[in-house]
């Protein structure tokens, strides 16, 4: 990736705003872990409510990436080349495997969670299990048509 590729993308993040010293954000009673070191998450009640031809079920599971937006960069992970792989089965058991656009990503296991749970819940999936890959790392050449048009890349 080149330093050109990095500043186009550094520049559609959302900068935070740093937390002011001293204050300690204590975690609300049965609030999930903090984001840092998850780099797989599992989603799904393991019951098939209807069963789907992997085909199907697969445009389904597209679907739903596609409704999951990363924080950072006003577009979905689908669109934004996040997902290496999608693997789905007869007995409704999906397996993706995705990446970041940075591995210092503050929000990495917010999103991994995110789609494990989103991708499970979906119509006609028993299971779903995301695990986070860097290698090859991400780049804007794995993005859509669509998506670089929107962000002015193209």
């Amino acid at each position: 990736m080149s330093d050109a590729d990095d500043l186009d993308i550094e520049r559609l993040k959302v900068h935070k705003i740093a937390p002011r010293r001293g204050r300690v954000h204590l975690p609300v009673a049965g609030a999930p872990p903090p984001a840092d070191d998850i780099d797989e998450a599992f989603g799904g009640s393991g019951e098939v409510g209807e069963l789907a031809a992997p085909e199907e079920l697969r445009e389904r599971v597209v679907a739903t990436l596609k409704s999951i937006y990363d924080p950072e960069i006003p577009l979905n992970v689908y669109d934004l080349g996040l997902i290496y792989g999608l693997e789905v089965d007869e007995a409704g058991h999906v397996e993706i495997a995705m990446t970041l656009t940075a591995p210092a990503c503050p929000v990495a296991g917010q999103i991994v969670r995110d789609v494990a749970e989103r991708v499970g819940a979906t119509s006609g999936v028993a299971r779903a299990h995301v695990k986070l890959v860097w290698d090859p790392p991400w780049t804007k050449a794995r993005m859509t048509e669509e998506a670089l048009l929107e962000l002015g890349l193209l």
